[in-house]
């Protein structure tokens, strides 16, 4: 994956995929259809699935199909389909072996302060995207992007993911965004779905509104966004990982089209 083509200004990248790696018909099945719609669009497209969830609400929740076999499932999609692939990283070990698959490592938002897995992360050569923790704010960011940049890594990204607003809910503040670009001087992303999480509910399973996603899409594109990150599926009701939150896959292409329209629309 060529970082230059993450930079620039005359159109939004995306994202997108499953939250979690189920299995590998699903999963071909979710790329074809988003390589199919990004293609005719003429957006550049990274497919996105986690090879494990590490953080889960309940010691019962779904946390993946096996390391080994989630990164062989990418590693196919990516030689399939000819797109490049990220997921989400731990553990400083698990930074090279994972880099080995993919082009884009992924800071989960709850790590992003975590010295060494960045360091680690940046060492690799790979695009880093580090998500803004729920807890800090986009000022803060700028000292989780200079770790990997001073570890001689230049290739960053930053994505806003919303912030905690009391006990059960996010907020986005869209002034985060050109903060974060002029503070970071990286592309930022805005992450259209886990923002809208409604975290800590009493059954243990976070919820969601995925019916304010097009509005995020439009707010995001609107400020300046340079790249859109949204989990999607098929049956979202029975994903096993994070359903209450993700895009219905037939609603991606209309939400697309209004975006391509307001990034013309301001230029």
């Amino acid at each position: 994956m060529e970082y230059s083509k993450l930079t620039g200004k005359d159109n939004f990248f995306l994202i997108a995929g499953p939250c979690a790696i189920e299995g590998e018909d699903i999963c071909m099945k979710i790329a074809e259809r988003l390589v199919d719609i990004t293609q005719r669009l003429d957006i550049p497209f990274i497919f996105k699935g986690s090879y494990r969830k590490a953080n889960r609400s309940r010691i019962d929740s779904f946390t993946g199909i096996g390391d080994e076999k989630a990164l062989k499932i990418l590693e196919k999609i990516k030689s399939t389909f000819n797109v490049p692939i990220t997921t989400d990283i731990h553990t400083d070990e698990e930074a090279a072996w994972a880099a080995d698959v993919v082009d884009i490592l992924q800071i989960p938002a709850f790590l992003c302060r975590q010295t060494n897995l960045l360091i680690a992360a940046a060492k690799t050569g790979k695009i880093v995207n580090i998500k803004k923790g729920q807890f800090l704010s986009p000022e803060a960011m700028q000292f989780a992007v200079n770790k990997v940049k001073d570890s001689g890594n230049q290739n960053t990204m930053v994505t806003e993911r919303g912030t905690t607003f009391g006990y059960g809910d996010m907020i986005v503040d869209f002034r985060g965004l050109p903060t974060m670009s002029a503070l970071c001087k990286s592309p930022v992303i805005m992450d259209c779905t886990h923002s809208l999480q409604q975290p800590n509910q009493t059954s243990g399973v976070t919820g969601g509104r995925p019916d304010m996603i097009e509005t995020i899409v439009k707010g995001a594109i609107a400020v300046g966004a340079d790249g859109l990150f949204i989990e999607t599926h098929p049956d979202p009701a029975n994903a096993k990982s994070d359903g209450a939150n993700m895009l219905q896959i037939d609603q991606l292409e209309a939400i697309l089209v209004k975006a391509k329209r307001i990034k013309e629309a301001i230029g």
